[in-house]
């Protein structure tokens, strides 16, 4: 099999956990789409460079699925592939597709799905807290259930599909968020991601790192690349290639070489109340499309 290529990104945790952590590292990856427009070897792929890192636990941002339920036995096998613990929360593909189904296959393939919850784990004998936020695009996220409970003294990240959602867990005392959605735009030409993510469509996280790992109070989130695409493959431009980031918590900000420092976000602009009640009706209606769909295939994963 021949492996394609990604971008390896590495930086450093926030500086609060170089007082709760010495030396935990962790992969992120996001947007697998696990489905016809990306290969099985791509996915395969990710996860193979993913191990070469030798992660102490792996992180996925969402959306997991691209349109339908036809892919989740390749899902299974590629969450199966990784070789640390993997924590995930879903994305709007995922509900559109069927997320009880989609949590199913995270599940069968070793994955913990935190939705609206978090998880205390042990890392070289050190704590970890992991909150995961369900997706805020369709209308599931629930930060005041995901959130209760936090112990404010232990070491904590976050996972979000919808960038913007960092601003609040930041305020829970959830200080770096892993992210996704955006694909980085896939074609970064010319800052082309940039404008039409930005300005267009109006978020303020469109890929890398943005917000602040020091001070009293710090606030990070990363937004992903992505491994796959939901509808057109091509990637044009360093920033779009499909990536896997690596972070190590407990390192000082300084001590390697990061792929860039935090960055400024765009101006942003917050989604109407009447378009976030379009799109959750758009997601139930996308599931049930989608559930009536594998059934007349035959396909019921829960048989298995």
């Amino acid at each position: 099999m021949r492996v394609p290529d990604f971008e390896l990104r590495r930086f450093a945790g926030p500086v609060v956990h170089t007082e709760q952590l010495d030396g935990v590292r962790v992969a992120h990856l996001t947007d697998q789409h696990v489905g016809r427009v990306t290969s099985h070897d791509v996915q395969v792929g990710a996860v193979e460079l993913t191990n070469a890192q030798e992660p102490d636990i792996v992180v996925l941002s969402g959306d997991f699925v691209a349109h339908s339920q036809e892919f989740l036995d390749q899902l299974v096998d590629v969450i199966g592939r990784f070789e640390a613990p993997v924590f995930g929360v879903l994305g709007n593909h995922d509900h559109w597709s069927g997320a009880d189904e989609v949590r199913w296959a995270l599940r069968k393939g070793g994955a913990e799905v935190l939705d609206n919850a978090w998880t205390s784990i042990e890392v070289k004998h050190q704590r970890l807290q992991i909150v995961g936020l369900d997706d805020a695009y369709t209308g599931n996220a629930d930060l005041t259930r995901a959130t209760k409970g936090l112990d404010p003294r232990t070491a904590t990240i976050g996972l979000s599909h919808i960038a913007e959602e960092a601003d609040a867990l930041w305020d829970r005392g959830v200080p770096m968020v892993f992210s996704g959605h955006t694909h980085a735009g896939q074609v970064t030409l010319a800052r082309l991601h940039e404008f039409i993510l930005g300005r267009v469509v109006g978020h303020k996280y469109v890929h890398g790192l943005y917000g602040t790992r020091g001070g009293e109070r710090p606030g990070a989130v990363y937004v992903g690349a992505g491994i796959g695409a939901a509808v057109v493959p091509v990637r044009l431009g360093a920033r779009g290639r499909r990536e896997v980031a690596v972070f190590e918590l407990g390192a000082s900000i300084g001590a390697f070489e990061e792929h860039h420092e935090e960055q400024q976000p765009a101006r942003g602009r917050a989604p109407s109340v009447e378009l976030r009640r379009k799109r959750v009706v758009e997601a139930q209606q996308k599931s049930a499309k989608r559930r009536a769909a594998a059934r007349r295939k035959g396909i019921n994963p829960f048989a298995e």
